[in-house]
């Protein structure tokens, strides 16, 4: 029997990850006591100038020690360990790996840059990053649209051990073939704030274009009109959440409008293939990507498309998507099938219900959302986990008890309370387990029984959440 990646990531050792990363204990600096985790200089995979004169200014506005600390630990961790400059195909490429796995998701590679694009219009390092990776997604999006995962070798066979034997039509290049929409929201979510940042249209290319083409023909395609599609998937696996029912297909819907997705973006299989944050997620994204389309190659007709299937899906949102609490009030639902079956809960991976505002996809205030971002922060969320060590949600990808710290990164982003927000920051202090960095998930009550100790996301989205922090709420963090 075929071992998941999950099984995998709980054998890694810290120690031995650490010192082969170069993120081990180094004696080169020690400020306040707090030795530095990040690689020294010579062994950065990558170093933005903007970026280190930004961690200069921030760690200077932060009283505690530790937190400023882990600030500097985290915040360039993307650049430190997981970026690899090339060429292919004779332009600039850029490969994001997650941390301990050698492979790049489309949706993580995305979120793990995303806080460097406001620095990018002043730092040519950063331009050259940013174009390699927008080349790279539509590079990975002409391979397959419905893979999450890549190989750095376009015509490589997966080297994921726990993907060699899945039941789909697997391609050169693949790392893993799980369709989610959010997969193809990130990139667009990526270039065009990177392009409204710069101004830059080097990385918008024709194969960039064409792309983007796929992307609404694939979401078109999963609005699952005219039969099922060509996309299936099943996985030969002791866990039931890494495949999917009905010969791969996923469990029954009624056609709606809505687009549909196989797994969640934990990789977790949908239960509803109507997932609801990732449907909000495609509006917006489709929003952002039809402007583009007009500017940089004067394609009306894309651009079209584009805003008339975001305001076909959001309607069908609007229709099959809310929910009522005990109240009557509306909420989201987490997934629905068009039939009238809908679940609450929420996940900690983004887009997630509490997610929402944080992506764009509503505003922070909207009445709908805080209502629903409530109810998912107390027991009517199955996920949500109380212990001794913190409050926070986790889902069913690591199981009971689990909580992951980018959900409480989350909560603080989309906090408009500085006492909430307060809370957050201890947690996050308290529940590294002197490692210094942020981890996938912890153990409610022990922050010692943790996964995944090199997690690129999670360290580069707290190293965003104190960036917003020292602009917007500075306070907060001389206390």
């Amino acid at each position: 029997m075929m071992a998941s990646r999950r099984s995998m990531l709980k054998l890694m050792s810290f120690a031995a990850g650490g010192a082969a990363l170069g993120m081990g204990p180094l004696a080169w600096a020690a400020p306040k006591g707090f030795v530095s985790k990040r690689p020294p200089p010579g062994k950065r995979k990558f170093t933005s100038p903007a970026v280190e004169r930004l961690i200069a200014q921030t760690k200077a506005r932060i009283a505690d020690p530790e937190l400023a600390w882990l600030f500097e630990n985290c915040f360039p961790n993307t650049l430190d360990t997981t970026v690899e400059l090339g060429s292919l195909r004779g332009k600039p490429d850029t490969f994001v790996v997650t941390g301990d796995i050698d492979a790049m998701w489309l949706r993580d590679s995305s979120a793990q840059v995303w806080p460097y694009v406001p620095l990018a219009k002043h730092d040519e390092a950063l331009q050259r990053l940013f174009r390699g990776l927008i080349r790279r997604h539509a590079v990975c999006i002409a391979i397959d649209p419905y893979a999450n995962a890549f190989m750095p070798d376009p015509q490589a066979k997966t080297s994921l051990h726990w993907a060699v034997d899945d039941v789909t039509d697997m391609r050169p290049g693949v790392a893993e073939r799980k369709w989610e929409i959010d997969s193809l929201c990130y990139p667009i979510r990526l270039a065009s704030g990177y392009w409204k940042a710069t101004g830059d249209r080097q990385p918008f290319d024709e194969d960039w274009r064409a792309a983007m083409h796929k992307v609404v023909a694939t979401f078109r395609e999963q609005q699952r009109k005219d039969g099922p599609g060509p996309y299936h998937f099943q996985r030969r696996s002791e866990v039931p959440t890494e495949s999917q029912f009905l010969g791969g297909y996923g469990n029954p819907t009624r056609s709606v409008g809505l687009i549909h997705s196989a797994f969640r973006p934990s990789d977790d299989a949908c239960l509803y293939p109507l997932f609801i944050p990732g449907n909000l997620f495609a509006v917006r994204a489709l929003r952002d990507l039809a402007p583009m389309m007009r500017a940089l190659f004067d394609d009306h007709a894309c651009a079209e498309d584009c805003e008339a299937l975001a305001a076909e899906v959001e309607r069908a949102v609007q229709a099959y998507g809310v929910m009522h609490d005990a109240q009557g009030n509306e909420i989201w639902a987490y997934e629905v099938d068009g039939y009238g079956n809908q679940l609450f809960m929420d996940d900690a991976n983004a887009p997630g219900l509490s997610s929402l505002a944080y992506l764009g996809c509503c505003a922070p205030d909207d009445t709908r959302y805080r209502r629903t971002r409530s109810l998912a922060w107390s027991t009517h969320n199955p996920y949500f986990f109380a212990g001794k060590a913190a409050e926070g949600i986790g889902g069913p990808h690591e199981g009971l008890r689990m909580i992951w710290p980018m959900s409480i990164m989350m909560r603080a982003l989309t906090s408009r309370d500085d006492d909430e927000i307060r809370q957050c920051l201890r947690w996050l202090k308290t529940t590294h387990a002197g490692t210094g960095f942020m981890h996938e998930s912890f153990d409610q009550d022990d922050p010692a029984h943790f996964t995944r100790e090199w997690f690129a996301w999670a360290n580069t989205l707290f190293g965003e959440l104190i960036v917003g922090l020292a602009e917007h709420r500075p306070a907060l963090l001389r206390a």
